[in-house]
């Protein structure tokens, strides 16, 4: 039987450093349309980054860092602790064994770009830039061009990272509150020196990262929101985290 303890709420911004590119389907609609487009909000028309990429993003470099995984061939990726889940990731994002499913203890928030209508103003596309690449044909020598639609430099989207913690044990396991929250804060720094998006070994995708609060709100706020009121979570913010660390 799962039973709430707490909630862990991170809140905070993430700015494009470089371009970022997270959508990529091919557009055909209109002639000069770039060839890969943004995702965006259909009924704002503003760009967002999914929940689901940045939670898929952040659990593949904390397995990476992990050596959770291993390239067994150049075209098989082989998990070799598809068995345990009782690691991390498997703890805290959760693992889809047929015998042993693990539910997924973190919530990753959609976040679509805050409005800036002079950091915009001169865009090629609303709140977005076109860039040109050229791929060359390594046999004939000729030029492919090709239109990538990004969010420019200097964006902003919000941080909204939500941590559930139940009582008991699974799998023998406790739930550890700071152990989740230092897994998050390691696999932001880890995408900070990554890339979130598409074409990051070409330039795009480089963010930076701040959080502005952690708060962690009891079962008994839910039952009581008046009488329970929530509290800052007690952990200490890695510097390059923190909101006043922004350059």
């Amino acid at each position: 039987m799962l039973k709430l303890r707490s909630k862990i709420i991170i809140t905070g911004k993430i700015k494009t450093l470089s371009g970022l590119t997270i959508g990529g389907t091919f557009s055909p609609l209109s002639i000069g349309a770039p060839d890969n487009i943004v995702i965006r909000n259909p009924i704002s028309g503003k760009p967002y980054i999914p929940g689901s990429s940045l939670k898929g993003k952040i659990r593949s470099l904390i397995d990476v860092r992990d050596g959770s995984i291993v390239r067994a061939d150049m075209n098989n990726v082989k998990w070799i602790s598809s068995s345990d889940v009782n690691n991390i990731s498997a703890r805290l994002f959760g693992k889809a064994e047929a015998n042993n499913p693990r539910p997924s203890r973190v919530i990753f928030r959609d976040a679509e770009i805050l409005d800036d209508p002079e950091k915009f103003q001169n865009t090629d596309m609303p709140y977005t830039e076109t860039k040109m690449e050229v791929v060359i044909d390594r046999i004939t020598s000729a030029a492919m061009p090709r239109q990538i639609e990004r969010v420019p430099a200097g964006a902003e989207f919000p941080l909204e990272i939500v941590i559930n913690v139940f009582e008991g044990e699974a799998n023998g396991v406790k739930d550890d509150e700071k152990e989740y929250v230092n897994t998050i804060f390691s696999g932001l720094m880890l995408l900070e020196d990554d890339y979130l998006g598409g074409k990051g070994s070409r330039g795009s995708g480089r963010v930076k990262i701040t959080i502005d609060s952690i708060k962690e709100r009891s079962a008994e706020y839910y039952k009581n929101p008046i009488k329970h009121l929530e509290k800052n979570f007690d952990i200490e913010i890695p510097e390059s985290l923190r909101a006043q660390a922004v350059s």
